[in-house]
């Protein structure tokens, strides 16, 4: 005789909604992948933006969510092209993260060095409600 497992939905609702590091739409999001990890006291996240200005992103802490936003330059269409695939995404784009622990918006600090954007941001006991925008140098 087979062990029956007992369904549960409302449990598999929640593990669906809980999991928040895995995109909702994986295909939208493929190439906004971020690392999140916790290194001497700080929360650090990293997000590869290969061909990205750091001037065209944004990045904000909004008590245990980070927001990074931007765009990828639209490439011009040129008639003598044939392509036989174009998968990079061009125009905006945006990644929420909900962060595993409170941070310190204010003392944050990102870096983006070669396509990689790296965020640092100390971890504290009580968060600000309000958004922060963290500078990228």
């Amino acid at each position: 005789m087979k062990n029956l497992i007992q369904w549960k939905p409302l449990s598999e609702l929640d593990d669906f909604f809980s999991d928040n590091h895995r995109p909702i739409f994986p295909a939208l999001q493929s190439d906004l992948a971020v690392d999140v990890y916790e290194e001497n006291g700080s929360i650090i996240a990293k997000l590869s933006l290969p061909g990205i200005e750091k001037t065209e992103v944004t990045i904000a802490i909004d008590g245990d969510l980070l927001h990074v936003s931007g765009s990828r330059e639209e490439e011009s269409m040129i008639d003598n092209k044939n392509y036989y695939s174009k998968e990079i995404r061009r125009g905006s784009f945006a990644r929420s993260v909900r962060l595993p622990k409170l941070v310190d918006a204010d003392k944050s600090v990102a870096n983006y060095d070669g396509g990689l954007l790296t965020i640092t941001m100390p971890t504290i006991q009580n968060s600000k409600d309000t958004a922060i925008k963290v500078p990228i140098t």
